[in-house]
Parts: C-alpha cells; sequence; structure tokens
C-alpha cells in the first residue's frame, strides 16, 4: 500500500481528485450545491466525461467527499483550541464557539454544504455522524465539568437516557470526557454540547446567509450572550 502511494500513478490519481474538489468547491461558491455539476468541471479540465467517473463515481460521491474534508476541516480548527490557561470553562466555550463561526464566516460555501438545506434524493454517508461528533467533542469536555440548573434538568434526563442506551453516543462522551455512561457528568456534557450547537447552528447559519443584515446588533455579540447564558445554566 505504501509502495503504490508513492508511485507516480497513485501521485496523479490524487492530484486530479484534488483539482475536480477544488473544482468544485469553485462551483459551490459561486452558485451553491445545486451549481455543482460534473460535466462542466470534466470540461473545465479538459477530461471526457467518462474519464472523470474514474476518480469519482457520481456527483453524489464528489459531495460525500467534499462534505468528509469539511467536516474534517472544522473539527481540526474546533480541536486546536485548547483550555483556557486557569482552566476557565467560561472562556473555553467562548474560545470553541468563536474558533467555529470564524471557520462558517470564511467558507460560507463549505459551511452550507455541511449545515444548510440538503440537497433532495442526496443522503451523506454513515461515516458524516462520525465526523460530525468530532466537530462537537471538545465542548463535551467543557461542559462534563457543569452542573445543570433546575430548569435544564430534563433535558440532562432525556441525554442520560440516550447515552446509556446507545453505544456510540456513549464512546463518542468517554472518548473526550474520559466519564462512563451512568456518570451523570456523561449526561451533563451531552446536554450542554447539543444545546450549545443548537445556539451555535440557528446564530452561525443565519449570520452566513445574510439574515442579520440590518438588524442593530453584531453576530458575535449575540453568540457571545448565548454562550454565557449556557455557561450560566450549567454553572460553570
Amino acid at each position: 500500500m505504501a509502495a503504490e502511494a508513492r508511485s507516480p500513478r497513485a501521485r496523479y490519481r490524487e492530484q486530479n481528485r484534488a483539482e475536480i474538489k477544488a473544482a468544485a468547491l469553485q462551483q459551490l461558491a459561486e452558485g451553491g450545491i445545486q451549481a455543482v455539476a460534473l460535466t462542466r468541471i470534466a470540461k473545465d479540465m479538459g477530461l471526457s466525461g467518462p474519464a472523470l467517473y474514474r476518480y469519482f463515481a457520481g456527483r453524489d460521491d464528489l459531495l460525500s467527499e467534499l462534505i468528509r474534508d469539511a467536516y474534517d476541516d472544522v473539527a481540526q480548527v474546533v480541536g486546536r483550541v485548547g483550555a483556557a490557561p486557569d482552566g476557565d470553562a467560561r472562556a473555553t466555550l467562548h474560545a470553541l464557539a468563536g474558533a467555529y463561526r470564524d471557520w462558517a464566516v470564511a467558507q460560507p460555501h463549505r459551511y452550507l454544504l455541511i449545515q444548510g438545506t440538503p440537497l433532495p434524493g442526496y443522503a451523506a454517508p454513515p461515516d458524516t455522524l462520525l465526523r460530525a461528533r468530532a466537530v462537537l467533542g471538545p465542548f463535551l469536555k467543557v461542559f462534563a465539568a457543569g452542573e445543570p440548573t433546575a430548569a435544564l434538568r430534563p433535558v440532562a434526563g432525556e441525554m442520560a437516557v440516550w447515552v446509556r442506551e446507545e453505544k456510540g453516543v456513549a464512546d463518542w462522551v468517554a472518548e473526550h470526557t474520559g466519564r462512563a455512561r451512568q456518570d451523570a457528568a456523561a449526561a451533563t456534557a451531552l446536554a450542554g454540547t447539543v444545546l450549545a450547537w443548537s445556539q451555535l447552528h440557528g446564530t452561525v447559519s443565519l449570520e452566513v446567509s445574510g439574515q442579520y443584515a440590518g438588524m442593530g446588533h453584531r453576530a458575535p455579540t449575540l453568540l457571545t450572550a448565548q454562550m454565557d447564558t449556557l455557561a450560566d445554566s450549567f454553572q460553570l
């Protein structure tokens, strides 16, 4: 396998795949997901249609690769955020949310690819779920140190059932927090992360799609207030 990866043929194949994905991202930026067209990519690259299908089985296959790349990219960005020097969980939460937003604002077409309106008839491959969870993993560690207020205990209770009954979720939480599924902190971590993602998704999606224009506030200010409210709700 290693020898094959170093072969000229393998390098040529990877180069062409990278060029195809770059062309697709350009189309995505110019016209959204509906604008991604293999035939135009092939024409621009001087390839025949059948030749392009040697690299990707079809448009859905190409979109799946772009989605995987986007999730992996934002996961790396969020994952590089370390804990605040003084162990301030609230500060860490702000940094995580800010990193997520900054990535989305800098690359709105890629953000909308993974968080925007689904393309009719397209189903993302199952492994994208694991990649999406990787993006949110660092949030789990922050909220594991919290304690939900009375208003959020019902949410934590539902998360406790979820983490106990689904091994994949339990493994995900344990990977980032070290907490077993029976531990109350596992449910707390999950509750906080789900709520944080809901806030992030709503605020960032509205900003990226231009819905906040002319509303008299800045999205970062709103996001900071939302994260502060969550931090208060989990006594961070």
